[in-house]
């Protein structure tokens, strides 16, 4: 009974299924896409930014200081237009776990547990599963059983419209 106080199970907004993870993806990966573009744009503005930057005196009113006031303030609203799409996948039930990558997690239930149904923008469906306290590099390829009862490991759409 200690055990299980020291260890609840955790809270999510909802658990999906292979089935429900992969119906969202339409919305789920237009929200990644959006998410993805700008994180990748403001990382790069900033970098640039920290540039221009670098050596300046910051009480210094020259020419440029109003173009990197005005630059500052669009970082700011970018920023907090990324937390707005974090907060869009959240609000779906959807974890953010990596912004540029366009990684999701979609909490779920496997064998009396919960884990996390892992997809990455560029792939065409959800394939793979890890541990929550596990992360992307430690997914584990889904298994889907076959209409014979056998394991088929790591099967895509492709692979089971071959198979029919």
């Amino acid at each position: 009974m200690a055990e299980q106080m020291s260890n609840p199970r955790p809270e999510f907004k909802r658990t999906f299924t292979v089935e429900e993870a992969n119906a969202s993806l339409p919305l789920v990966g237009a929200i990644c896409r959006d998410l993805s573009a700008l994180s990748q744009e403001v990382v790069e503005r900033k970098e640039r930014l920290s540039v221009l930057l670098a050596g300046r005196d910051e009480g210094s009113d020259d020419l440029y200081r109003q173009e990197l006031v005005q630059i500052e303030e669009e970082l700011e609203r970018d920023t907090r237009r990324i937390g707005e799409y974090v907060q869009e996948l959240r609000d779906l039930g959807v974890e953010s776990k990596g912004g540029i990558e366009g990684l999701v997690e979609f909490p779920s239930e496997m064998d009396d547990r919960i884990v996390f149904l892992c997809w990455k923008l560029d792939e065409p469906e959800v394939l793979h599963w890890h541990e929550l306290d596990e992360g992307f590099q430690d997914r584990q390829p889904l298994v889907v059983e076959s209409r014979a009862g056998e394991s088929i490991e790591g099967s895509s759409c492709d692979d089971s419209e071959s198979s029919r």
